[in-house]
């Protein structure tokens, strides 16, 4: 009896199992369509990621549906325009005329001397200057072929299309302080004077021992050295990973207040008063503009500034840069080393100032004068 029943019980259960295994079969894919789905999936995100990091087309001034031009602008010999503001006395009347370049994240409007100038200065000594807006910011052209080169030669060329003669001033402050070093290496044959505000420092140029670009480079906020990092290795990923949402972006990009020294914040009232909307220095999207802007900044460079020969062996002009022993954007450290091995910069270094000094009283009169007058 029990050995009937065990054996219903075992045909059972064979039957059950058979009926398990064929519903099983049933979801099993062939193994070429798994590959097949593997493949498809694998493409699927692949592109999905190329286009996550293809920054979209910029939208040019004056194009059909590009914002409108409303600054005088230059044609260059490319075809490209640069558009222009002019401060100061009329160039007519000029004994000196300075071009001015202005920082990341600015334009045109962003004329930091020209602001804070004394009108007095400016009529005593008989001041023009000219502020631009570099490729890609505000209502000039982008440059998909920028290089600390060809910047140079853009302001060069703006030079003579302003009739500024055959030699003029620049100033240039942050990023716009390091676009001077083309200047002072491509065109200083043009050049009457130049002072660097603040200029940015590239930790991978030639000449800087290793050390002293490491220690400098780690005592940023991790976001920096990362994003930094990004745009020095992976150029191609600099708008993806300055977009993304995932990991904090550039705290400089970000405008956060965490990266300011005390002076500073203290002068930011002062900074954003003046400052325009930021429909007006990116009109045209970040990449062309910001973007594009820390891909050169601190890229590979052709050279470096220690690569650099006194461009004035006769005195003939005078290379003066000012630094911030607070900086916390721009290392002083590094600064300072550049300045010891080109001794024909005048290096002035500022106690207890930050990035934002040239904001602070009286300090673009000091730096005007001592460029045009005080050290000839």
């Amino acid at each position: 009896m029990a050995g009937g029943v065990n054996r219903k019980i075992s045909a059972a259960s064979a039957r059950a199992h058979t009926r398990r295994a064929k519903q099983n079969s049933s979801f099993r894919l062939p193994s070429g369509m798994f590959r097949t789905t593997l493949v498809v999936l694998f493409m699927g995100f692949l592109a999905w990621a190329y286009q996550a990091i293809q920054p979209p087309p910029p939208k040019i001034c004056g194009s059909p549906d590009g914002p409108p031009v409303t600054a005088p602008r230059i044609k260059l010999k490319d075809g490209r325009h640069l558009a222009y503001q002019e401060h100061g006395v009329p160039k007519e009347n000029a004994q000196y005329k300075i071009v001015f370049v202005h920082g990341i994240n600015s334009c045109r409007h962003n004329a930091v001397v020209a602001e804070n100038l004394s009108p007095e200065i400016v009529e005593d000594l008989g001041i023009y200057i000219v502020s631009f807006d570099r490729p890609g910011y505000g209502e000039s052209d982008p440059d998909p072929k920028r290089t600390a080169k060809s910047l140079a030669l853009d302001i060069e060329e703006l030079a003579d299309e302003l009739g500024l003669g055959s030699r003029f001033y620049v100033i240039g402050f942050s990023m716009g302080g390091q676009a001077l070093w083309g200047c002072l290496k491509y065109i200083p044959h043009r050049l009457a004077g130049a002072a660097l505000l603040a200029p940015v420092v590239n930790y991978w140029w030639t000449g800087i021992p290793a050390n002293l670009s490491n220690e400098a480079y780690y005592k940023q906020f991790q976001q920096d050295q990362w994003a930094v990092r990004v745009s020095h290795y992976t150029p191609w990923l600099t708008y993806f990973w300055n977009t993304q949402k995932w990991f904090p972006a550039s705290s400089v990009l970000a405008q956060s207040t965490d990266i300011l020294s005390q002076q500073d914040k203290e002068l930011l009232p002062k900074l954003f008063k003046g400052k325009p909307n930021m429909d007006q220095v990116k009109p045209q999207g970040d990449f062309e503009s910001i973007h594009r802007d820390i891909n050169i900044g601190f890229g590979t460079w052709e050279f470096g500034p220690l690569d650099l020969e006194n461009p004035f062996p006769n005195n003939e002009a005078s290379v003066h840069m000012w630094q911030g022993d607070d900086d916390n954007m721009v290392p002083v450290t590094l600064q300072r080393y550049i300045a010891q091995q080109l001794p024909w910069i005048r290096y002035h270094e500022i106690p207890g100032a930050g990035h934002l000094f040239p904001h602070a009283d009286g300090l673009c009169d000091t730096i005007v004068k001592a460029l045009l007058i005080d050290e000839k």
